[in-house]
């Protein structure tokens, strides 16, 4: 195991933790003004547009930057409410919430990277959209970002003598890298943390999947219409010689396979098991069944590293990278984010009534169709695992009410956030992850406003839809 494995490993390691508490209780959010918003929206900010506008700088300083916005944050909460409480509010976020939410992701990623699938074939219409099914289900299972890495390079492989095939990167980012994974916590990091809020697992299978199947169905039959046409006009062009030679498919790393059904396993074990011992650590309640199943899933991660052949990981072009940054910054997100969820608990007696009234309807009811779009819009430029935990927070954050009586406004939320996450290149991690991959294996990717042309084009229209039949 190299340096920057055995560095992410003890970082999760540090903290394996339980259930979700609300941090921000300690925290008088009624008396808050905006100004605390600041960090948090500046880190957004920074995580929007540094890999765009000042990509060098940002690849090298991204961890610190992210520091500083997080020190915006716990210093002033020390000066303003003392050392006690500032400490608390953050380490319940930090233990409770973002170690249990990287952990998962730190698994997913290291055991889905030990799966290599070789071999090519001629990406006809047909296969194209196959595979595209195939990825999108496997993303409910093995998260957006494992779909992605594991698929994303036989996609390019099979098209990569077709003269039009960006478009082909362009929808699997739509379903393979965002809408597949709306239907478990472990499909997108927003549902994740809303299962480590209280939202039972299969919640979202049930009631996201009609939604799922509309959206998913109308973008893939776009994709089927779409890449038939191409292909036959392709058909009556001179051909273009096939840098990648037919060969038969193989899924290698098999090995992985029962390590990824030991993840799911442990999570199903966490959301059953109930023994009713906890431990407190520095104030904090630790619930052994989540202590156990962030044991296991480490423990997963960490085998899949010892079986899995290393000439395996190198074919998929896997580097510890991606994970550290989204571990770093998603660490001064959790902690940037701590004021923002205790103004929006005070409801219409905290700073961001106005947003609350945007949400609400004149009766004093959730607005559905106004929390999908606020959450998609948002998810689409910013994070949207955080975006989905403000909204959650300003629906009430209450995960058995969510859960039954605002049913339609929890599932609005979700798939606000895990379905526009594919409208830009930046809503969602794994979508400029397969952007990068694409273009570096010859692919003619649109730029950033190309590719919102596109999701403009063909996911706007029907998330519409979507909204009027399901949220309206």
């Amino acid at each position: 195991m190299n340096a920057a494995a055995m560095r992410m490993a003890v970082l999760v390691l540090a903290g394996l933790s339980a259930t979700p508490a609300l941090a921000a209780e300690a925290l008088p959010g009624a008396q808050m003004s905006l100004w605390w918003a600041l960090p948090f929206a500046g880190l957004l900010l920074c995580i929007a547009t540094g890999p765009l506008l000042f990509h060098h700088f940002w690849e090298h300083h991204y961890g610190k930057i992210a520091a500083v916005w997080a020190a915006l944050v716990i210093v002033p909460l020390a000066a303003s409410y003392g050392v006690a409480a500032a400490g608390e509010a953050v380490l319940h976020a930090m233990l409770l919430e973002y170690m249990s939410f990287i952990i998962l992701l730190f698994a997913l990623f290291t055991i889905s990277g030990g799966i290599l699938i070789s071999g090519n074939i001629h990406g006809t219409p047909l296969f194209n959209a196959g595979l595209l099914l195939v990825g999108s289900i496997l993303a409910s299972v093995i998260g957006t970002t494992g779909a992605s890495m594991i698929l994303i390079r036989p996609i390019i492989r099979a098209n990569d003598n077709r003269p039009f095939n960006a478009h082909v990167v362009v929808f699997f980012i739509f379903l393979v890298s965002n809408i597949g994974g709306s239907l478990t916590p472990l499909g997108d990091p927003p549902l994740f943390v809303g299962f480590l809020r209280g939202v039972d697992f299969f919640w979202t299978t049930v009631h996201l999947l009609p939604d799922t199947l509309f959206v998913g169905g109308l973008v893939l039959a776009i994709f089927f219409v779409l890449d038939t046409i191409l292909y036959r006009r392709e058909q009556r062009a001179p051909k273009i010689k096939d840098p990648t030679p037919d060969s038969k498919v193989r899924i290698l790393g098999l090995v992985n396979i029962p390590l990824l059904a030991g993840v799911i396993g442990a999570i199903l074990m966490s959301a059953a098991w109930k023994p009713g011992v906890e431990f407190t650590i520095q104030g904090v309640h630790v619930e052994l069944q989540n202590l156990v199943r962030d044991a296991i899933i480490v423990a997963l991660a960490l085998i899949s590293l010892v079986v899995s052949p290393k000439k395996y990981r190198s074919a998929n072009g896997f580097n510890w990278e991606p994970i550290l940054e989204v571990a770093k910054l998603f660490a001064a997100i959790f902690i940037c984010i701590v004021p923002v969820v205790a103004i929006l608990r005070a409801g219409m007696d905290g700073a961001l009534a106005p947003l609350v009234a945007l949400v609400t309807t004149a009766s004093g009811q959730p607005n559905d169709m106004a929390y999908f779009w606020m959450t998609g819009i948002l998810s689409s430029f910013l994070d949207n695992a955080p975006t989905y935990l403000v909204f959650f927070e300003l629906a009430g954050g209450n995960p058995q009410e969510l859960m039954t009586t605002f049913a339609t406004t929890l599932a609005a939320i979700s798939a606000g956030a895990v379905f526009m996450g594919a409208n830009t290149y930046i809503g969602n991690a794994p979508n400029f992850m397969v952007y990068a991959i694409a273009r570096n294996q010859g692919v003619r990717m649109p730029g950033f406003f190309g590719y919102m042309l596109w999701s403009g084009v063909v996911l706007l229209p029907i998330f519409v839809l979507s909204s009027f039949i399901f949220f309206g």
